[in-house]
């Protein structure tokens, strides 16, 4: 029975898991948006929850040969298995209200979400593929940022990710990015930040450093709700906020505005 309800990690009231999921995993009390995966991202929002995944095929090795408290070979093989994906994020295709679409969407579960070269490679890939074909593209963040397991590998994404943008632009393609609870790191400084439209879930925490990081280097204290989404809205770095009940119809309109002005 216990499996059969859940606290919620904001109002912390206890919950059937139930009317969670009914309400696209947003707690009924509070609005509190909880995490969701990859594939649940995908069929929330492709007609009928129908996708093609590509790319699939790209594991990650450990070319550093890493080890803090475990190796890092040791520490892929347990996130694969866990959650039954070779990486951080899932490149797919399929149709949003009919309209041909590539969405990159980024997994939590796996290693924090975190950005190596593989999911930096997977992500400009999408993106070349959105240019080749001449699709619109969205890319769904989840992140903590670059992974330390690869050192400037990793870092290394950054460039390669805005640069594939960069040409997405220049041929006038729509790119849409969506940033979710949470988004910080070189994923923040790199694609996360460079969309036609960057919209984020409520009271999603984005950012580069984290708030301690911040206040020791500028030994102020933070205003309140710093780094979340409707700070950075206000605050001019951030298009919209918007809630998961109305992410699809959001980016339905969106994409219909970008493909009339550049038909």
């Amino acid at each position: 029975m216990s499996n059969l309800w859940t606290r919620c990690n904001n109002c912390r009231r206890i919950l059937y898991k139930q009317d969670i999921f009914e309400n696209k995993n947003v707690c009924p009390e509070c609005n509190f948006h909880f995490r969701l995966s990859a594939p649940e991202r995908l069929e929330m929002l492709y007609d009928e929850g129908r996708y093609e995944v590509f790319d699939e095929n790209i594991y990650p090795l450990d070319p550093l040969h890493f080890v803090d408290s475990k190796k890092y070979d040791d520490r892929l093989k347990e996130n694969i298995k866990k959650t039954s994906l070779v990486e951080a994020c899932i490149n797919a295709v399929g149709k949003i209200d009919g309209i041909e679409v590539i969405i990159v969407a980024m997994d939590f579960r796996f290693m924090g979400g975190s950005m190596g070269s593989v999911v930096g490679e997977k992500v400009t890939r999408a993106l070349e593929k959105a240019l080749q074909e001449r699709k619109p593209i969205i890319i769904i963040s989840c992140t903590g940022g670059a992974r330390m397991q690869e050192g400037v590998l990793s870092l290394m994404q950054m460039a390669k990710t805005s640069a594939a943008i960069g040409k997405l632009q220049d041929a006038g393609i729509p790119y849409i990015s969506v940033l979710t609870d949470p988004t910080t790191g070189g994923v923040t400084a790199s694609y996360a930040m460079l969309g036609d439209i960057n919209i984020a879930e409520p009271n999603a925490l984005i950012g580069f450093a984290g708030p301690r990081v911040i206040e020791q280097t500028i030994k102020e204290k933070l205003p309140k709700g710093f780094q979340r989404s409707e700070f950075l809205l206000k605050h001019g770095l951030l298009d919209d906020v918007v809630e998961r009940k109305n992410l699809r119809s959001y980016l339905i309109r969106a994409l219909r505005l970008f493909l009339n002005r550049f038909s």
